[in-house]
């Protein structure tokens, strides 16, 4: 069932009154892994029985979701967390700690990701907008998995964009579609060297003639020696495996229109928590009303800005709801 827009005509307002101001963000630091300074923002909620830590999406992705490979502003992060703030459930998101430095040396590897996500579930505890409430951990995209990771520090897990197969797979699936078929092989069995070099810590293996550049070049960023320690620990991390270790409320969720991450053919039976589609929803849950067969991910990014508002959440609003 597509999801109902409606149109509200606007407010007649009193002579000289003006609308209230939406709601700021209260801008925070807190200690991350070894103490390493993390900047975060934080909205207070309501009655909800919840408070969320939001945990962004791969590469230089910051806590508003904004990412400098997408061509237009996009803060979709920023909305979401007013979206939850509108359901009564107040939030902190943060900055990797990557983002804005320029230190090729900063320790970005899975165990100080996985400490700076620890202590933001503990920076939160100790806010005020939290006291008394129960921690949802809200993971995008990577921070899904991230969020499998750590979710044994939160009372509830909200999965959005989670990838549906391992890291290395998900590569391969996003790019298949876009190589012509009789470029396909040649391309995908260099990927397949690119990761094993990876697995086994051996040097960037040289592209053929039947390679494109851009695939040389995609190796060489995953295996960058900044960021290579992280690729490896987490390029053949199944999610379902973390799944099926949730014990408290959890939700998956997938945009019907995205086309970097969707939902696998089958769920395990493992999982015991809920899956949420979200029709005419892409990756950064902003509508999308383009049939899916037409998208690239090219094109989709044109709805990635602010101007494309937020698709209909409801099904995600009525798990919520039910959140006690």
């Amino acid at each position: 069932m597509k999801p109902v827009w409606l149109c509200l005509p606007a407010l007649a307002l009193p002579a000289g009154a003006q609308p209230a101001p939406a709601p700021a963000d209260r801008p925070i630091t807190f200690p991350g892994f070894n103490g390493f300074l993390l900047h975060a923002s934080v909205r207070a909620g309501g009655a909800h029985p919840y408070f969320a830590v939001m945990v962004a999406g791969s590469g230089p992705t910051d806590r508003d979701w904004s990412n400098p490979m997408i061509p237009v502003a996009s803060h979709a992060g920023r909305d979401f967390a007013g979206w939850l703030q509108a359901q009564g459930i107040g939030s902190l998101r943060y900055d990797k700690r990557f983002i804005g430095s320029r230190d090729p040396k900063l320790d970005i590897s899975l165990d100080a990701q996985m400490g700076d996500l620890k202590a933001a579930l503990a920076a939160a505890r100790a806010l005020p907008e939290a006291r008394g409430k129960k921690l949802l951990l809200v993971g995008h995209g990577e921070g899904a998995l991230l969020s499998l990771l750590a979710a044994g520090g939160a009372d509830a897990t909200l999965l959005l964009a989670l990838p549906g197969r391992d890291m290395a797979t998900t590569i391969k699936e996003q790019l298949r579609p876009q190589l012509p078929p009789e470029k396909a092989a040649a391309n995908l069995a260099y990927l397949d060297q690119v990761f094993q070099a990876i697995r086994r810590n051996q040097p960037t293996p040289e592209p053929g003639t039947d390679v494109y550049p851009a695939m040389g070049r995609l190796a060489k960023g995953l295996m960058a020696p900044e960021t290579l320690d992280f690729v490896r620990d987490t390029l053949d991390l199944d999610p379902w495996t973390l799944a099926a270790r949730l014990t408290g409320p959890a939700a998956i969720v997938w945009g019907d229109r995205d086309v970097q991450t969707w939902r696998p053919a089958t769920v395990p039976a493992s999982y015991h928590g809920a899956v949420i589609d979200l029709p005419e929803a892409n990756l950064l849950l902003r509508r999308e009303t383009r049939p899916r067969a037409e998208l690239s991910p090219a094109s989709a990014m044109t709805a990635y800005g602010d101007s494309t508002p937020l698709a209909d959440l409801a099904p995600l609003a009525a798990w919520l709801k039910g959140l006690k």
